[in-house]
C-alpha cells in the first residue's frame, strides 16, 4: 500500500482535481485546483490521467510521509522541496521511498503549490469530483496531521511527460475583462476607470474570490438587485465598491451587479498572485 500520511498540513492544503462541472444548477460551486494548469502539468510529469486528484497548498507548504514507494513532483508556486531532509528537484517527478517524509517548504514566489502522486489521491468523489469545496464544505476536510490519503493505482511509466513549462508568478496581474450583463448599472467613466486606475490585491482574499483594493466603482443605479446566477472569474461590485473576481469555490448566485467577467485562461495567474500586487483590468470592448 503507497499511501501518503500527514506530517505537517501546512496553512491550507486541500485535495483538489479538476472540480465539479455541471452541477451549478443545483446550487453547488465547482471548486477544483485554482491554477489548473499547474495541477494539469503535476500530473503530467507522473502520466496521470489529467482529471487525477493531487494536494494544493498555500504559501506554507506541506510534508507528507510515503507508507510506500510513490512516485511525485510539485508545480505551481515555486518552493524548496525535501525528501528526509535532502533537497529534491521542484518542477520533476521525484521517487521517494517507503517511510521518507517529502516537505514542500514555504513558497519563494506565488501562492498555491500543487503536490500530485502517480495514481492520484484516491479520496471518494463526491458528486463526480474529490476537490474539496471550502464554500459548500463537500468533499475530503483541508488536510489535518495524522490525516491518511489513500493513493489510486500508478499509470504506465512510458505516459510521463519530461518537462511541463509553466509561467511565473505574476509581477503584475492583468485581467481581461468581457463586460455584462450589469455594466448598464455603472457609468461608462467607471469603466474607463476601472481600466485605468490602479488595485492591488487585497489579503481578504481566498478559493471563493480574488478580492482588490482602490479606487470606488461607483453605480448609477440604486436599489436592489435580485439574486442571479453567477459564473466563473465574474466581476461583482459589492456596496463598498472593491472589485471582487469570483474563483473555484464562487457562490452559484448573488445579488450585486456584476460589471463583466474574467476568461478562465487568466485565472489561474490570480491563483498565484499575492496580497499588495498591482492589478490591472482590461476592458473587452465589442468592435
Amino acid at each position: 500500500m503507497s499511501d501518503l500520511q500527514v506530517v505537517r498540513p501546512g496553512p491550507l492544503t486541500t485535495v483538489q482535481d479538476l472540480g465539479r462541472r455541471g452541477v451549478a444548477h443545483l446550487g453547488v460551486p465547482r471548486a477544483g485546483a485554482l491554477d489548473e494548469p499547474a495541477l494539469r502539468a503535476a500530473n503530467r510529469l507522473v502520466g496521470n490521467g489529467p482529471a487525477a486528484a493531487g494536494l494544493e497548498t498555500t504559501l506554507g507548504g506541506v510534508a507528507l510521509r510515503a507508507l510506500g514507494p510513490v512516485l511525485i513532483p510539485v508545480t505551481g508556486a515555486p518552493a524548496p522541496v525535501t525528501v528526509d531532509g535532502r533537497a529534491a528537484a521542484w518542477g520533476a517527478p521525484i521517487a521517494v521511498p517507503s517511510g521518507a517524509v517529502v516537505e514542500v517548504g514555504t513558497a519563494t514566489a506565488g501562492v498555491r503549490g500543487y503536490l500530485a502522486v502517480a495514481g492520484g489521491i484516491a479520496v471518494p468523489p463526491v458528486l463526480g469530483s474529490r476537490s474539496a469545496d471550502l464554500l459548500s464544505g463537500l468533499g475530503p476536510a483541508p488536510l489535518a496531521a495524522g490525516d491518511r490519503l489513500p493513493v489510486g493505482t500508478p499509470p504506465p511509466c512510458r505516459d510521463r511527460a519530461e518537462l511541463v513549462p509553466l509561467p511565473a508568478p505574476p509581477a503584475e496581474l492583468v485581467l481581461r475583462l468581457r463586460l455584462g450583463p450589469r455594466a448598464d448599472w455603472f457609468a461608462p467613466s467607471a469603466v474607463d476607470r476601472l481600466a485605468r486606475d490602479g488595485y492591488r490585491v487585497s489579503a481578504a482574499s481566498n478559493r471563493i474570490g480574488l478580492r482588490t483594493e482602490g479606487p470606488v466603482v461607483g453605480r448609477t443605479r440604486t436599489g436592489e438587485l435580485p439574486s442571479e446566477g453567477m459564473v466563473l472569474g465574474a466581476v461583482q461590485i459589492p456596496p463598498d465598491g472593491q472589485p471582487v473576481v469570483f474563483l473555484a469555490d464562487h457562490p452559484t448566485t448573488g445579488g450585486y451587479p456584476v460589471i463583466g467577467v474574467v476568461p478562465a485562461a487568466d485565472l489561474a495567474a490570480a491563483a498565484q498572485t499575492r496580497p499588495g500586487t498591482p492589478v490591472r483590468f482590461v476592458p473587452l470592448r465589442e468592435k
